[in-house]
């Protein structure tokens, strides 16, 4: 009996340890809301615009945006539309979710003048993928231009598919270069494969060489940071941790909150929280050893789109917190932190009704939207 209890004590003892070492490595989701809710008031900036993708701010206070179709708008600080910036641009693959995507300032734009765009691209036989270039914006008012447009990086291999283009842009602080890419939905397998740049974190220097400490595990393509992802269209740097922190669209449910590490595998599509969108199961299940789980996700989806961290001084409270937005969820989530864990999460704007494709913290302190559906942009700030 003596011995009989000690053995039923040490598989006790074994299965806390286990059942402690799987709560320590799931995702979570469903946080409470935050005790206080935020007051927050709706402007409208500007309004005219053609699915929206992308937005950055000039250092004269304009606001750079692109639209989906192909075209790129400056807006004045007065929220006008220049005219469609056409000249320079390259030719995109507008069709389905592809198009003219994101864009981003050089660090050093004040005086190089050069912004970097991604894109779905047209590589003939119906094909395409996504595209980074760079190029000098020549911002003269209405005759805004491109100049010098020169590829720096192109996904390999093409699809004929008009899904999951990924495309969000984001500097290191180290200054490489991260971009992240879709598993264009027809080659989801290949995102477990590490040789290609399908469904990838992808980690380059700002002319397109590869950085010299980028994991280059045996079988992985050089510029390959992750693996295992299915549409990264939300992507930035956690303020305080300079960590990259993505989210991911799901399926039918599973939209992800992700931390991309350096050769880690982020399990798509073989563990996902979300169901295919017939029902049918995906994958194994929500766990697997050697794939990464998720920091924080949803079920059902809200369709992430975008990503931002709040540091400003308009809204004391959200300093530190992410602000993801919302598709078919038509809202925008916020997200609050206790280390790295999720702890507190609050809809906003879901009275609105509206697809919020980017979201941005302003210069002046603002939350700033683009919104997909109805072409604004969007200006958060303290109700009165």
């Amino acid at each position: 009996m003596r011995n009989g209890g000690a053995l039923w004590l040490m598989i006790l003892f074994a299965a806390a340890l286990v059942m402690k070492s799987a709560s320590a490595s799931a995702a979570i989701t469903d946080a409470p809301p935050p005790s206080t809710p935020s007051k927050i008031k709706v402007e409208t900036f500007a309004t005219g615009l053609e699915h929206p993708w992308g937005m950055q701010f000039l250092p004269d206070g304009r606001l750079l945006v692109t639209e989906r179709p192909g075209r790129m708008r400056i807006i004045g600080k007065d929220g006008k539309l220049s005219a469609a910036i056409l000249e320079g641009l390259p030719e995109v693959a507008a069709a389905g979710q592809g198009g003219l995507l994101d864009v981003l300032l050089a660090p050093d734009y004040e005086k190089s003048g050069i912004i970097y765009l991604s894109y779905g691209e047209p590589r003939g036989d119906g094909k395409n993928g996504t595209t980074v270039a760079r190029a000098k914006l020549v911002p003269e008012g209405d005759g805004a231009r491109l100049e010098g447009l020169q590829v720096i990086f192109r996904q390999e291999p093409a699809a004929n598919s008009g899904h999951h283009f990924g495309s969000r842009l984001v500097w290191a602080k180290d200054g490489t270069l991260f971009i992240t890419t879709g598993e264009r939905n027809s080659l989801r397998a290949e995102a477990q494969n590490p040789a290609n740049d399908i469904g990838k974190i992808i980690r380059i220097n700002p002319d397109g060489s590869i950085p010299a400490d980028n994991p280059k595990l045996p079988g992985w393509a050089p510029e390959v940071w992750s693996i295992g992802h299915r549409n990264v269209q939300g992507a930035a740097l956690r303020p305080g941790t300079d960590k990259l922190y993505t989210v991911e669209h799901g399926a039918k449910g599973g939209d992800e909150l992700n931390h991309p590490q350096a050769g880690k595998n982020y399990g798509w599509p073989v563990i996902t929280y979300g169901v295919d969108y017939s029902g049918a199961k995906i994958g194994e299940g929500s766990e697997k050893p050697g794939m990464e789980p998720a920091v924080y996700y949803w079920v059902p989806s809200i369709a992430t789109s975008s990503l931002a961290f709040y540091t400003g001084d308009l809204f004391p409270a959200w300093k530190g917190n992410a602000f993801v937005g919302g598709l078919t969820g038509t809202q925008i989530q916020r997200l609050v932190f206790d280390g790295d864990d999720v702890v507190g999460a609050e809809t906003l704007l879901e009275d609105q009704g509206k697809r919020i494709r980017d979201v941005r913290q302003g210069p002046d302190g603002a939350l700033w939207l683009l919104t997909d559906d109805t072409g604004e942009v969007l200006r958060l700030v303290p109700a009165e």
